[in-house]
């Protein structure tokens, strides 16, 4: 017998294919999921307006987790709660950035900021979200709206010596992990989509055991462990696919879809 209640899945490399399409076999994987009276829910690295396009295809009616979990907004865009990065920390966060050679964006909760637009992924990032990028001359002028700051570059292994600057002049006070493989993000430290599956268990009083988790990234490790059952994707490194409960098809093979259709039928215990 099926004893999920909920499900909360990644976006980006999850539930859309890698040329961020949403799928006639997602989209109806969630109504089989609204079907059963299991309820479903988002939780991604994105700004909120990054994912307006996917609310009324899925007809999403739970809060969505934005920034890996630091942002938590309903359909409708009332803001559930926010968290910000403190300012001297986002601050810090954009000089390590600047010393590393990389590419550094600011999300606040409405906008896209960044330097100049000839930098690398910003045509792309363009296109995944959906809304045009503000150039300002300062990211630093912004330091106390920061929801989400990224390191961006092209060479995975810049971008990865990159990850133990920054690490080394923030510490604990901010979430620092890949998104992407050309993706750093830093976030308010304390929290994470580990906190996202805390809130909504919270929230519509379901146990945590009782809920399925779906990614591919390191960012979502932490949901991986505060949930029952976890599939990562089989486009997912083998060091997240070892921390998932079970591992599904990639995400252009219809792998949410597979995992989604194995939670129902029971197949794997939460």
């Amino acid at each position: 017998m099926n004893d999920i209640s909920l499900v909360i899945s990644d976006v980006d490399g999850t539930l859309l294919t890698h040329d961020k399409r949403l799928t006639a076999s997602a989209i109806n994987a969630v109504a089989r999921l609204a079907e059963r009276n299991i309820g479903f829910t988002l939780t991604s690295s994105r700004p909120p307006f990054g994912m307006r396009m996917l609310i009324a295809p899925l007809k999403l009616k739970l809060p969505f987790g934005a920034f890996n979990g630091g942002l938590i907004v309903d359909p409708d865009f009332t803001l559930v709660q926010r968290t910000l990065i403190p300012p001297d920390v986002a601050r810090t966060a954009l000089e390590a950035l600047r010393a590393s050679g990389v590419d550094a964006w600011l999300f606040t909760d409405d906008r896209w900021l960044i330097t100049r637009k000839d930098g690398a992924y910003v045509a792309h990032e363009q296109k995944t979200i959906g809304v045009d990028p503000v150039i300002v001359p300062s990211l630093s002028d912004f330091a106390d709206r920061a929801c989400k700051i990224v390191g961006v570059s092209a060479d995975p292994d810049e971008l990865t010596r990159c990850a133990s600057i920054v690490q080394a002049a923030l510490g604990v006070r901010a979430t620092i992990v890949r998104s992407q493989n050309y993706y750093l993000d830093i976030t308010p430290s304390g929290r994470d989509k580990g906190t996202f599956v805390e809130a909504m268990a919270e929230r519509l009083r379901v146990p945590r055991d009782r809920i399925a988790t779906l990614g591919d990234m390191q960012n979502d490790l932490p949901m991986f462990r505060k949930s029952g059952l976890s599939f990562a994707m089989g486009n997912a490194t083998d060091d997240v696919k070892a921390q998932a409960t079970a591992t599904t098809d990639t995400n252009d093979n219809d792998g949410f879809a597979k995992a989604i259709d194995r939670i129902l039928a029971g197949e794997i215990a939460a």
